[in-house]
């Protein structure tokens, strides 16, 4: 499970990443791409780093997916497809950061306390 859960952050931080590539926002694209190292850093700071990101990341995707939509329908272009999509990205955003909180990534981050319930976290 926890696999999965990285990958979903990972997922999200390589989709800001692109977005701001095709947008010609090099250093934002880098920088996206770049906070992925603190994954490897098991600090409450790192994780709030990432929440950060990633919260400001779904906003990016819901303002990008009204102004696209108002464009759309500036000119007479079907625009509820787009909104339905970006809408799900900017969700799945907003899920890898409060992944990052619980369960064992939390643990991980030290964000969450320990569970005596769940196996200890293996790195």
């Amino acid at each position: 499970m926890i696999v999965l859960q990285i990958l979903l952050v990972v997922f999200s931080f390589l989709l800001l990443s692109a977005h701001f590539l095709r947008a010609g926002a090099i250093l934002l694209m880098l920088l996206s791409f770049g906070l992925l190292a603190l994954l490897f850093v098991r600090r409450p700071w790192a994780a709030r780093v990432l929440q950060g990101w990633l919260l400001l990341g779904a906003v990016v995707w819901i303002l990008t997916a009204v102004m696209t939509a108002t464009e759309r329908i500036g000119r007479g272009r079907p625009a509820l497809r787009m909104l339905l999509i970006m809408g799900a990205v900017a969700l799945v955003t907003a899920l890898a950061a409060r992944t990052l909180q619980r369960g064992r990534l939390g643990r991980y981050f030290g964000l969450s306390p320990s569970d005596a319930t769940e196996p200890p976290l293996s790195t």
